[in-house]
């Protein structure tokens, strides 16, 4: 119970900072209205993030799009947290905002709020993750998720998408109860749970895609045929860029459009990141190496198009499961 009450007090608090520095009265902060009533100004909200160390930077090539496209200034805000950044579109402060899949599912039942797009990590690839379900290499006796029960199973932290909640729902789904079935290792990382599967300290082990697939062989840490996947989740979707439905249609279709069309190289050739320049990863194919511009706090390659539609895995994970998280925010 205290728990709750001081996460509410916290966003509360947070919330109520972003809404005084947003204004308090209608066109005081956020810029006159014209005369058919559209904003003279829209807000865009994100909040920190560890793979940041600028986090106004990281936006700013979309904010400068935004701001082309609809041709209206665009004002970044940076947020203490998810839950604070949802307090103000509820209040209809913030008019763009990027925050977690989890908060958004939350979200949709208190705020005015759409999804517009979603983040793509490379050209030709899929916007999310995936989790994946792996064994040892040599290890025959589990083939299928039914075949978890009775053995022990790392996941990686009570928070993870892919590294728990995707997987214990999957589980619950394949009839394996976690809480009685299985011997839980919390290992509190992608890289340990796999470290943790070779020691033989569990059988079974989930963990993003990106780890297995990519990562730790770059690393040295995970070697061809050290492990086998026996599971691989549903697209688990990203982060979304969201907008308030209190906008008009045509400004929220621009919202889309602009963000939508950008691309990471794109963005760099426009002049949009002058100085801050990135080179762009491996798995941008025949881009590796390009000067690019970060979108956002990931390194992305472009967005596509979201819908309410495209969270549906994460109402899943959250029926499934009644995990805290799709209570108290993500």
């Amino acid at each position: 119970m205290f728990r709750q009450s001081a996460l509410g007090v916290v966003a509360a608090g947070a919330a109520l900072a972003l809404l005084t520095a947003c204004g308090a009265g209608p066109g005081s902060a956020r810029g006159a209205a014209a005369g058919d009533g559209r904003p003279g100004e829209l807000v865009f909200a994100a909040i920190p993030s560890e793979q940041s160390d600028n986090l106004e930077a990281s936006f700013a090539p979309i904010v400068s799009a935004l701001t082309k496209q609809l041709g209206v200034p665009v004002r970044f805000q940076a947020v203490t947290s998810n839950a604070a950044v949802v307090e103000a579109q509820v209040a209809k402060r913030v008019d763009i905002a990027v925050y977690g899949a989890f908060s958004y599912y939350l979200a949709r039942s208190r705020a005015a709020v759409e999804p517009v797009a979603v983040p793509l990590a490379a050209p030709g690839g899929e916007p999310g993750a995936y989790a994946y379900g792996v064994t040892r290499g040599d290890d025959r006796s589990i083939t299928a998720l039914k075949d978890a029960a009775g053995k022990d199973v790392c996941f990686t932290d009570p928070g993870s998408t892919t590294g728990y909640l995707q997987p214990l729902a999957s589980l619950r789904e394949a009839g394996v109860d976690v809480d009685k079935d299985v011997k839980t290792v919390f290992t509190h990382g992608h890289d340990t749970a796999v470290a943790s599967l070779l020691a033989g300290d569990c059988d079974l082990a989930f963990v993003g895609d990106v780890f297995v697939d990519q990562l730790l062989p770059a690393r040295g840490l995970l070697k061809p045929g050290q492990v086998g996947k026996v599971w691989t989740s549903p697209l688990i979707p990203g982060p979304p860029i969201v907008v308030g439905t209190w906008l008009p249609q045509d400004v929220r279709d621009k919202i889309s459009k602009a963000v939508t069309g950008l691309t990471a190289a794109g963005a760099a050739s426009a002049g949009l990141c002058k100085g801050s320049e990135i080179k762009g990863p491996k798995a941008w194919g025949q881009y590796a190496g390009a000067p690019a511009c970060t979108l956002g706090t990931s390194t992305a390659w472009t967005f596509v198009k979201a819908t309410d539609a495209t969270y549906q895995p994460i109402a899943r994970i959250c029926e499934v499961t009644k995990a805290e998280v799709c209570t108290s925010g993500g």
